[in-house]
């Protein structure tokens, strides 16, 4: 059997949960973010397994709706990871969830208030944030990394969602980064 999970947004998370659902004497497999497989039958142990959730910050996805949004969030975190810097992010959602672009877009902005566009954008300002942070890498190092086409295209973006510029915050050292999971 399988549920899925909200707010699981790294390998960490996987790990924590895999933890907590074992000491609780279940068998679980977690490969995807998002999705917990139990090798037993679970549909009367949900609501302890519901108490692990929200004890440990994630909570149970019930509607098909809601699964997809979370789908479409996991994927947006993954494209980081991976070497997608010749894809449109319309394409890549498109082709993995075999939907048509339009219909996840207007779907995610009724469920979470935002554009996919927007929440991508808000995605690679915390990743800006985090390297600015590390104070290991340029500014042009990080605007590479994240596709972006120029520094000063970067730079924009920041101070447009920040409403300061990305030497503001690195001198400021007010390190205000939010979860992955907290984005919206």
């Amino acid at each position: 059997m399988e549920i899925r999970v909200k707010n699981m947004v790294c390998d960490r998370c996987k790990k924590v949960l895999k933890t907590e659902l074992e000491r609780q004497g279940f068998q679980v497999s977690i490969t995807r973010l998002g999705e917990v497989s139990f090798q037993q039958n679970i549909s009367t142990k949900l609501p302890i397994i519901q108490e692990v959730l929200v004890k440990n910050g994630f909570e149970l996805v019930k509607e098909e709706d809601e699964v997809l949004i979370m789908e479409i969030k996991n994927l947006l975190i993954a494209f980081f990871d991976e070497d997608r810097s010749n894809q449109s992010i319309s394409k890549y959602l498109s082709y993995v969830l075999k939907k048509e672009y339009s219909k996840l877009s207007k779907l995610f902005s009724i469920k979470e208030g935002i554009t996919i566009e927007k929440y991508f954008i808000r995605l690679k300002i915390e990743k800006v944030k985090e390297g600015i942070q590390m104070n290991n890498k340029t500014f042009s190092e990080i605007a590479y990394e994240l596709n972006y086409t120029s520094v000063s295209y970067l730079a924009r973006q920041f101070k447009s969602v920040m409403g300061i510029s990305m030497g503001e915050y690195k001198k400021t050292q007010k390190w205000n980064r939010k979860a992955l999971d907290q984005i919206v």
